[in-house]
């Protein structure tokens, strides 16, 4: 255990820790926007997982890595329309649909890999390198955290302050937190619910399945199944452990991507305590989390409630 705690260890598992941050913060961004516009996303790890395999698929075809986000994020947009058709038009219930769409997702990408491979070894590629920011990322300690990450990593972190500017105080952005709060709102007002929701949800979609999408570009050169392997779930997790506020689902997600560092080096340490432990620490994170949080939930008053005109 002591292994962990050694200076060139700690400053290994926080540089890692800010790559699988980025993977949960793209996701956790989007479904903050979904949420605030009133749709329950369940569906975010079958999105990330699509994201995982159509990134795959064209970065072996074109070697391209922008070429392989931008198809994940197409893919993206394809889950949020099927979601949104299923919530947003049918009003089947948003836990039911997103559930559904998971089993679908981790079922067909098996399929679809599979038939692709079709029994002989998987092609591979080369992972995207880091953009280290001249200067900063020689700053002692700070710099090679915080300064020397891939460019989409920066991305992610920006993304924050805008995506709270957004929501605050963009027409916009009080529109889609409108369809949460208040729709009859909305629609006195002469404006579309349906239109915000689908928005917000092919906006979240995207991020999400671009947060697959990385994942599978800078930390694996194979696909394999089940590869997100539940960080779509701590992406929600971390919305609502964050009180659904940018800031602070930043916050829960920098908890659960140091827990997810640590539990991998770990396991590459040999550390004398049994490898599930550490697995199972984000979800324990988790679980603490939304404890802590209790009656401060700042959930949008009409989150999952299928909205019907008057």
């Amino acid at each position: 255990m002591s292994e962990l705690l050694s200076p060139d260890i700690l400053m290994s598992i926080l540089i890692a820790a800010m790559g699988v941050a980025t993977v949960i913060l793209l996701a956790a961004l989007g479904e903050l926007v979904t949420e605030r516009a009133g749709i329950w996303n369940m569906g975010v790890e079958g999105t990330m997982l699509t994201g995982c395999l159509i990134a795959y698929f064209t970065m072996v075809a074109t070697g391209s890595p922008v070429i392989a986000a931008l198809a994940a994020m197409a893919a993206g947009l394809a889950a949020g329309l099927l979601i949104g058709f299923m919530t947003v038009a049918l009003r089947v219930d948003h836990f039911v649909t997103g559930l559904g769409f998971n089993l679908l997702a981790s079922g067909l990408t098996l399929f679809w890999f599979r038939s692709y491979v079709g029994g002989s070894k998987p092609p591979s590629y080369s992972t995207i390198g880091k953009t280290p920011i001249p200067v900063l990322s020689d700053i002692p300690v700070i710099g090679p955290i915080l300064f020397d990450q891939h460019l989409l990593t920066y991305a992610a972190i920006l993304s924050v302050p805008f995506i709270g500017y957004f929501l605050r105080r963009t027409t916009l952005g009080l529109e889609t937190r409108a369809a949460g709060e208040n729709p009859q709102f909305l629609e006195a007002k002469g404006l579309s619910v349906s239109t915000r929701q689908y928005g917000a949800l092919l906006f979240g979609s995207a991020l999400t399945a671009l947060g697959g999408a990385f994942l599978m570009l800078a930390f694996a050169d194979q696909f394999r199944p089940d590869i997100s392997g539940g960080r779509g779930w701590l992406a929600i997790v971390a919305v609502i452990a964050g009180n659904w506020r940018p800031v602070r689902t930043m916050i829960a997600v920098m908890v659960f991507a140091v827990l997810d560092s640590v539990a991998v080096h770990a396991q590459g340490l040999g550390v004398d305590i049994p490898y599930q432990f550490f697995l199972m620490l984000p979800y324990a994170a988790s679980i603490l989390l939304l404890v802590m949080i209790g009656s401060r939930s700042g959930q949008p008053a009409k989150l999952g409630v299928p909205f019907l005109k008057h």
